[in-house]
């Protein structure tokens, strides 16, 4: 009896958090009620399938409906159990057997076991899978190196590799290795990702293009019931619009807060919670055709862009001037003794004299905002001016995130010169293996969208991620940083420190190094 009132409770809660949140209430009418956390997102989602998205603004909601085997420990970028209790790895690396946790359920009531795990693995690497086509599976290349995947009974699952690789349980912990129910992807075929089912802290419960996401508490989460009856996730992609709401109390937390905007939220009315992490703010250069084929216009670029004004008047602080592609968050792989582009005007002009590309027309992709890029379009247009005064020819083109992705990520060839660009990323071989190396240009499935291509490069990043010794990756890697600094394929911008905002009705919430948004120990009072 008790279980049939808190189910009738919650759903008022929830008809009343949803009335709130539609675009027909006015801001100032717009407060939440308890149990309801509502969350300014930067963005609508692409789709609700972890397979299938590669966004951080998809990721966090991903991340609070659907588990992996395993997951980063709170605070860290350390592995820890999660649907797999424990694991084994064999001497030489390549064979790794999970032991799965026993009694737990999709949302759609379908059992997690062992055929599931293999299930969720051939559906994203055997392109013979019945439901392979309900991909795409952009970052499958996660998990290149498996050879095969075994159920050894109900509750073991074993992945053996081609090689050593380093990465694998750090890649296992992102959201690409996050399990869906076969069930429900069989059931709802190529509408999956509007219709998820993982076995997650919270279910799906309904999806409203342009205006909400909403989950709802599960009860029988293995690892204890949410602090929270529902969330309601907001897409609000223009940032002051995002501010205003959360100045109302149209929403209790949003993400990404401006940097203009954070003297706002100071007093006992609001809670400002910032994360240093693996993130990298950079610009994709077209290096397979116009000005930026040539290294030395590259170069030019580099050292035309003021980047710590835009640190320090742009991103009011926010931010560090990035050196290059790798973030210092990963301290062991960071090639500390790399200096950062100086702001060089003149250096610059000598560069393009030299490869006669004065006056170079460029088209320059800016987006309204997403994946830690903070006031996108202020530092574009501060960029433009930049290169500007240094004699290039830039032409702005801007596009909502969504839409955003769907020009840069099939690459730039004759559409842009240049690409605003962020990554947060769990391991040093991440943003380098799926954006720097010649295997990964668009064209063959990777997101290197500016082709940049150097045979060093490429033999470094394939030593590092098959090396189990650390000292011996993390030289690997070093080198690899100085080469890329040099060639320049992108403008090295800035190392984001992720922020966000809640009201003081919320409790125990926390941001992650893994900049993932985890929702189930909040308490919305």
């Amino acid at each position: 009896m008790a279980n049939s009132s808190f189910t009738r409770r919650g759903t008022g809660l929830l008809a009343a958090a949803l009335l709130a949140s539609s675009a027909l209430v006015a801001p100032a009418l717009a407060q939440t009620p308890p149990g309801v956390l509502v969350v300014g997102q930067i963005a609508e989602p692409q789709a609700l399938d972890p397979h299938a998205v590669t966004a951080v603004n998809d990721f966090r909601i991903l991340m609070n409906v659907y588990d992996g085997l395993v997951r980063y420990a709170s605070g860290t970028l350390e592995v820890e159990p999660a649907l797999a209790e424990s694991w084994e790895i064999s001497d030489d690396g390549t064979v790794y057997t999970f032991a799965l946790r026993e009694g737990v359920s999709f949302h759609d009531g379908s059992a997690f076991d062992a055929d599931a795990v293999v299930w969720n693995f051939e559906r994203m690497l055997n392109e013979d899978h019945p439901y392979h086509g309900t991909g795409p599976f952009p970052l499958s290349f996660f998990f290149s190196a498996v050879d095969s995947v075994v159920a050894l009974d109900a509750n073991t699952v074993q992945f053996t590799l081609n090689e050593p690789y380093a990465p694998f349980l750090s890649n296992m912990a992102y959201p690409t290795g996050l399990i869906v129910s076969p069930a429900a992807v069989m059931e709802h075929g190529d509408d999956f990702g509007r219709n998820p089912s993982g076995t997650g802290p919270f279910r799906f419960a309904e999806w409203r293009s342009n205006e909400r996401v909403v989950v709802t508490r599960n009860e029988d989460y293995w690892d204890g019931v949410a602090g929270t009856e529902a969330v309601i996730f907001r897409p609000i992609s223009d940032a002051n619009t995002r501010v205003a709401e959360m100045l109302s109390g149209g929403i209790d937390m949003m993400v990404e807060v401006p940097p203009v905007a954070l003297s706002q939220f100071q007093g006992d009315s609001y809670e400002l919670v910032e994360q240093a992490g693996p993130h990298v703010w950079f610009l994709i250069l077209n290096a397979k055709e116009g000005p930026f084929a040539d290294q030395r216009v590259r170069q030019a670029a580099n050292y035309a862009i003021n980047k710590e004004a835009l640190v320090n008047d742009v991103l009011e602080g926010t931010a560090d001037i990035a050196a290059g592609p790798t973030p210092p968050a990963f301290a062991w792989a960071y090639n500390d003794a790399l200096e950062p582009y100086p702001h060089d005007p003149e250096r610059a002009r000598e560069l393009l004299a030299e490869a006669d590309a004065e006056g170079a027309s460029l088209t320059f992709y800016v987006t309204e905002g997403g994946s830690g890029m903070l006031d996108p379009i202020p530092m574009g247009t501060a960029i433009q001016a930049d290169l500007a005064a240094v004699g290039f020819d830039v032409t702005i083109e801007t596009y909502e995130w969504n839409t955003f992705l769907g020009r840069v990520n099939p690459g730039l060839e004759g559409k842009a010169d240049m690409a605003q660009m962020a990554w947060m990323t769990n391991d040093p071989d991440t943003l380098p293996f799926l954006t720097l190396r010649t295997d990964a240009w668009p064209d063959a499935g990777g997101f290197n969208s500016g082709y940049y291509s150097n045979p060093d490069v490429d033999a470094l990043l394939e030593a590092a991620r098959v090396e189990t010794d650390q000292e011996t990756r993390a030289r690997l890697y070093r080198e690899m940083q100085e080469i890329v600094q040099d060639d320049a394929p992108w403008v090295f911008v800035a190392n984001w420190k992720q922020n966000a905002v809640t009201s003081d009705a919320v409790e125990n919430f926390q941001l992650e190094p893994s900049f993932f948004l985890l929702l189930k120990d909040v308490v919305k009072n």
